[in-house]
């Protein structure tokens, strides 16, 4: 189970296959159902993940019970409350699976004795997170000045692995934007075709 986290790493480090097999033990496997949630609100977020299969939602719920998704995880994607995990605070987040998924986790108490031991890790979870920063940047700045018909047209030709596993409620959602928005542009975009 863990030969894509292995290869995923790579991808972005050079490490031996010694410290490669140490921190690939610390995860642990976990199968997830679909609608089943790895991380409620309120809680308080003991983990990293890594999707090995599946695809997940991470997203808040407003008093007036309206999802907003602030990403999706699927296949070689980290998902995790990072503000939960690093601060120690309560979720404001849920993560829940849209299918059946199966995720490796890592407890904080075992990553941050890992990034002691090898320095590889550190690395690599910074590459990560200057990677997360960027694309959650250029989402902000989509949101702020980018037509909505543009955002989700730009959402399916950067994710059409993701795209084709959501409904349009969840893509709306994403976007911040009504299903019925999406229903029309679809429509708009097939009637062009």
């Amino acid at each position: 189970m863990t030969e894509s986290l292995k290869k995923h790493i790579r991808g972005y480090i050079e490490i031996s296959d010694e410290k490669l097999e140490k921190y690939c033990s610390a995860f642990s496997l976990r199968k997830i159902k679909k609608k089943e949630f790895l991380l409620k609100e309120g809680e308080i977020c003991e983990f990293e993940g890594f999707v090995v299969s599946g695809c997940f939602k991470v997203f808040h719920t407003h008093h007036n019970a309206a999802e907003q998704i602030l990403y999706f995880g699927i296949e070689n994607w980290w998902i995790s409350d990072i503000d939960s995990f690093v601060n120690r605070i309560p979720s404001k987040l849920n993560i829940q699976a849209l299918e059946d998924s199966e995720i490796l986790l890592i407890p904080k108490k075992d990553k941050e004795k890992l990034y002691t031991e090898m320095p590889e890790i550190e690395r690599l979870m910074r590459l990560k997170f200057q990677k997360s920063i960027i694309a959650l940047q250029r989402r902000i700045i989509d949101n702020l000045s980018k037509p909505s018909d543009e955002r989700y047209v730009e959402f399916l030709k950067d994710y059409p692995q993701t795209a084709n596993r959501l409904t349009n409620i969840q893509i709306a959602a994403y976007l911040g934007v009504t299903p019925e928005f999406i229903s029309r542009i679809r429509k708009k975009i097939v009637s062009k075709s």
